[in-house]
């Protein structure tokens, strides 16, 4: 019997597959293998590193150590020779301090004479510049820089020098005294003919501990010894300041005329 096709008949294929599941699975087997690679890469690193603390792992120990003793000595030096020198220091230091607060409340050839002796000492006890040399590193030490400088500065004559050395050596942080101490450099400069210098000085005395009684007369010997020095443009600066943020304070009178008198020469 004759077969014949049937019209629009078309002969069956294979059953397609699913391209979307086989690409799941390549992506999924990729990510397996990136994931293998990473882990491999890990391993390897913790080997090479395990393999380097192997190695060096004595000079580890001996840095560490190091790192320890200089801790430990630290410490004893403190327990042993810094605290044991302050305790120390503040004994010697109450006779130079009692010539150094006479000193700061006498006039004249007395208070020469009286900033001499917390100087150089007397009644047996050490002075400000033996107490600042025996016990530096302590706060004793320190004060005594600032007392020192201090009274160099009220000297005068030869001794500016030594007020700016001394007074350099003071670390009072952000204190008032800080400030005090940068202003007492600027005023041996101004008295060294250097008022140039001792502009910068005294803005950074202005600065620290900023407050409404000390800030604005710091501002105004910045303004002053820029107007000696030819800085009229920073004097202006200066002293708008003053008149702006502390119109209350006993410098802004002055600060107004000198103001007047700096824009004018500007």
């Amino acid at each position: 019997m004759a077969t014949y096709n049937k019209r629009g008949y078309k002969p069956k294929t294979k059953p397609e597959t699913d391209n979307t599941e086989l690409d799941g699975y390549d992506a999924a087997a990729a990510n397996d293998s990136a994931t293998a690679e990473v882990f491999e890469t890990l391993d390897v690193s913790a080997n090479r590193a395990e393999e380097w603390f192997e190695r060096n792992q004595k000079i580890i120990l001996y840095v560490l150590g190091a790192i320890a003793l200089i801790a430990f000595i630290g410490f004893l030096v403190k327990l042993f020779v810094l605290d044991p020198k302050q305790d120390e220091a503040v004994n010697e230091v109450t006779q130079a301090n009692a010539f150094y607060e006479q000193a700061v409340n006498a006039t004249g050839t007395e208070q020469d004479s009286l900033y001499n002796l917390a100087l150089n000492g007397g009644e047996g006890k050490f002075g400000l510049l033996k107490i600042a040399d025996e016990y530096s590193g302590t706060d004793a030490g320190n004060i005594a820089n600032y007392q020192i400088g201090m009274a160099y500065l009220n000297l005068g004559g030869k001794n500016y020098q030594k007020a700016i050395d001394y007074l350099t050596k003071y670390d009072g942080g952000d204190s008032v005294l800080a400030a005090m101490a940068q202003a007492g450099i600027g005023d041996a400069l101004v008295n060294a003919k250097q008022a140039g210098d001792a502009v910068s000085y005294y803005v950074k005395a202005s600065e620290l501990s900023a407050n409404s009684f000390t800030t604005p007369k710091f501002l105004l010997k910045a303004a002053q010894a820029a107007i000696a020095s030819k800085k009229n443009s920073e004097a202006i600066e200066y002293l708008n300041t003053i008149v702006d943020d502390y119109p209350a304070s006993e410098e802004v009178s002055t600060a107004k005329v000198l103001l007047g008198q700096a824009e004018a020469a500007n």
